[in-house]
């Protein structure tokens, strides 16, 4: 999601279950069968009205979303794997702040698991040494 956020910036989310998503807004959806969450700003939003005479009638009953990238040329459909819009189901949450760089932390012990075992070891002797 560059130039707004970068690799290794950690994210704070949130999904309330009352929330509507507005164009321009930032997301981190996930497409079942793919592994990785994707962090993308709403590029559009259809809201479904309920039809039936309820409590709820005239409040969207369903969200629909379609996102960009915003260094992409074109909108998200070919990501999306046959899904036409995204639904409430596929967001895990929208972008409420950031901290730059804390996330190379988990990166770095994903990408090198012996340094993962290596900080562990260190800690776990750490708590043995210190032992009064």
């Amino acid at each position: 999601m560059e130039p707004a956020f970068y690799r290794g910036d950690l994210l704070f989310l949130t999904n309330p279950a009352s929330e509507q998503y507005r164009t321009g807004d930032i997301t981190v959806y996930k497409i079942p069968g793919q592994d990785i969450p994707i962090v993308h700003r709403v590029l559009e939003t259809h809201d479904l009205v309920q039809k039936k005479k309820d409590k709820r009638a005239g409040l969207p009953a369903q969200q629909l979303l379609l996102t960009k990238g915003d260094n992409n040329a074109v909108d998200d459909i070919d990501l999306y794997r046959g899904i036409d819009w995204l639904e409430k189901k596929h967001i895990v949450g929208k972008v409420r702040g950031f901290l730059p760089y804390v996330g190379y932390v988990t990166i770095a012990m994903n990408d090198f698991p012996q340094l993962k075992y290596a900080l562990l070891g260190g800690l776990g002797l750490l708590a043995l040494i210190q032992r009064e």
